[in-house]
C-alpha cells in the first residue's frame, strides 16, 4: 500500500462525468514481421500477462480512506482480470487515420471504473496495409508524461537483450478499515512536520521574485484573466481524436533555420493553427491565448508511476500575423515562462498539493465542470514529451507510429499533445463534442501552419513524406 501524491490525488479529485482524466497512447503496428503468424487480442493480454510483473502501475487498485479522511491509497499488487481490461475493436473501412481517430474518440469518451485498476487496453483492428493499433488508456492520477514513456518502454521490446516474462505475479490482501484509518492518521502527522519546509519554500520562491530584475511575465501574473474563445466553456462528456505527422528532420531543419527549439516550434504551430481557428470562429485574434505547457522536474528513467510535473504559463502569439515573427514569439514567450517558474518555484503548487483536502477539493471541481464558462487559468493545455529513439515492437511486431494525448479541463474544450518518435512528429489533439465538429481542422491547420513556417524561413513548401506513417 502507498498512499497518492498531493498531485496525483488532485488529478484524481478533477475528474468528474464530463472531465475524464484519463491519457492516451496510441501504437500502430505492423505484423510483416511475424511471418503470416496472428496477433489478436488473446496474442495481446499473453504479452501483457508476462510482462505484468514489471508493469507496476497495471496493477494498482485504488482505496478509499473512510470519511474522505485523507488521501486515497494504491493497493500495489491487486488482482487483474486482463478479460476486461484487453479488449479487441475494429475500426470502419477503408481503415485509415480518420477511422483510427474516430474509433479512439469513441473510447476516450468513457471515463475509467474506479472500482478496477485504472487502465485499459484496446487491440484495434481492420486498419489498411494489415495494420493494427494497440491504445493504452491510463488514468493521469497514475503517471504523467515522463513516466508514461517509460511505463511504454518496459510494455515494448525497447531494452537491450531478451525480454524476461513470467507466469504469475504476488497480489497483496486488500487492507482492513482500522488500517486505511490508521496510516491515514500517521500519514497526517507526517505532513504536518513537512509543512515549515513547504513554506520555507514558498518563502523562497517569493523572495526570488522580489528580487529579480525582470519580475514575473505581465502577461503571466495574471492567470485567471485569459481571453474569452471558442475553446473555451462546460465541456460535455463527448471526445473526438485527431491526429498528424510530420518529419522530425524537416522540424529540427526548420527550427535551425529560425533558431527555435522543438518545443518553440510546437508552440508556433499550435499558434498559428489556433490563430486561424480563432479567426474562424470568433471573428478575431487580437489578443494572446494563455496556455499551460506541462514540464517535468523528475526525468528519472527508473520512474514508472506518479506526477511530478508543473504547468508552466505559456502567453500563445495568435495575435501576430507573421509566421517567422510568431516563431520569434513564441520563443520569447517559452523563455519568460519558464523563467517566471523557476522564480516562483517549479514544485510550488505540487508540494502544496498534497495540503488539499479530499471531500472540499472534489466539490470544487464538480462546480467548475459543471460551470457555464471558460476555464480561469488557461485557455488550453499543449505538450510536446520526447517519445522513444528506437523502434519499438509488441510480440515481435513493429511499432510505426506512437500517439499521445492528455485529458482535457474543466472550462477548456481542446488538449493539444505533441510525442515524437524516432523520426516522427506525431500530432495528436483532443476536443471534446462542442469545440469542433471535426477535430481534424486543427491537425490540418498545424500542417498547414508549418508550411508557411518553412516558406518565411526560404525552405521548400514541400514536406518530406514518413513512408512509416499513416497518410496525413
Amino acid at each position: 500500500m502507498k498512499r497518492l501524491r498531493g498531485w496525483d490525488a488532485v488529478l484524481l479529485y478533477s475528474e468528474t462525468p464530463n472531465v475524464h482524466m484519463h491519457t492516451l497512447k496510441l501504437a500502430v503496428i505492423e505484423l510483416d514481421d511475424l511471418g503470416g503468424a496472428t496477433f489478436g487480442v488473446e496474442e495481446l493480454r499473453k504479452v501483457i500477462h508476462g510482462r505484468l510483473y514489471k508493469l507496476d502501475p497495471f496493477r494498482y487498485e485504488l482505496v478509499d480512506i473512510p470519511f474522505k479522511f485523507h488521501h486515497p491509497m494504491w493497493r500495489e499488487n491487486a488482482e487483474v482480470d486482463l478479460d476486461y481490461h484487453v479488449r479487441s475493436c475494429r475500426v470502419e473501412a477503408p481503415g485509415g487515420r480518420r477511422e483510427l481517430d474516430e474509433a479512439v474518440g469513441r473510447i476516450a469518451s468513457t471515463p475509467l471504473d474506479r472500482s478496477r485498476p485504472l487502465w485499459e487496453m484496446y487491440l484495434i483492428e481492420g486498419l489498411a496495409g494489415g495494420r493494427i493499433a494497440v491504445l493504452g488508456k491510463i488514468h493521469h492520477a497514475l503517471a504523467d508524461g515522463v513516466a508514461s514513456a517509460n511505463l511504454l518502454a518496459r510494455g515494448m521490446d525497447l531494452q537491450e537483450g531478451p525480454q524476461p516474462e513470467r507466469d504469475s505475479y504476488a497480489t497483496d490482501p486488500a487492507p482492513t478499515r482500522g488500517e486505511l484509518v490508521r496510516t491515514a492518521f500517521a500519514d497526517h502527522m507526517r505532513q504536518i512536520a513537512k509543512l515549515p519546509s513547504v513554506m520555507r519554500y514558498t518563502a523562497q520562491g517569493v523572495r526570488r521574485v522580489q528580487r529579480s530584475p525582470r519580475k514575473l511575465s505581465p502577461k503571466l501574473t495574471m492567470p485567471f484573466t485569459p481571453p474569452p474563445s471558442f475553446m473555451n466553456h462546460m465541456v460535455d462528456a463527448t471526445r473526438k481524436f485527431a491526429t498528424a505527422t510530420l518529419s522530425l528532420d524537416d522540424v529540427k531543419h526548420t527550427g535551425k533555420q529560425l533558431d527555435a527549439t522543438i518545443n518553440d516550434m510546437v508552440l508556433a504551430m499550435s499558434a498559428g493553427a489556433l490563430r486561424k481557428l480563432l479567426l474562424r470562429y470568433d471573428g478575431r485574434a487580437d489578443h494572446p491565448l494563455l496556455a499551460s505547457v506541462p514540464v517535468s522536474f523528475d526525468f528519472s528513467r527508473d520512474r514508472i508511476s506518479g506526477n511530478y510535473f508543473t504547468g508552466v504559463l505559456v502567453s500563445l502569439p495568435v495575435d501576430v500575423e507573421d509566421p517567422a515573427e510568431r516563431v520569434r514569439a513564441a520563443h520569447v514567450a517559452a523563455a519568460v515562462g519558464k523563467e517566471s517558474n523557476n522564480l516562483i518555484g517549479p514544485e510550488l503548487v505540487s508540494r502544496w498539493s498534497a495540503y488539499f483536502p479530499p471531500a472540499p477539493a472534489e466539490a470544487m471541481f464538480r462546480w467548475l465542470s459543471n460551470k457555464d464558462g471558460q476555464n480561469k487559468v488557461m485557455n488550453l493545455p499543449i505538450s510536446n514529451v520526447p517519445g522513444p529513439r528506437e523502434r519499438a515492437r509488441v510480440g515481435g511486431a513493429l511499432v510505426t507510429e506512437i500517439y499521445s494525448v492528455g485529458p482535457l479541463t474543466a472550462g477548456s474544450g481542446l488538449n493539444i499533445t505533441v510525442w515524437s518518435y524516432v523520426d516522427q512528429i506525431n500530432i495528436s489533439v483532443l476536443s471534446d463534442g462542442k469545440t469542433l465538429e471535426d477535430p481534424h481542422e486543427l491537425t490540418s491547420a498545424m500542417l498547414d501552419e508549418f508550411v508557411e513556417i518553412r516558406r518565411a524561413a526560404g525552405l521548400p513548401a514541400e514536406l518530406t513524406v514518413v513512408e512509416s506513417a499513416m497518410p496525413n
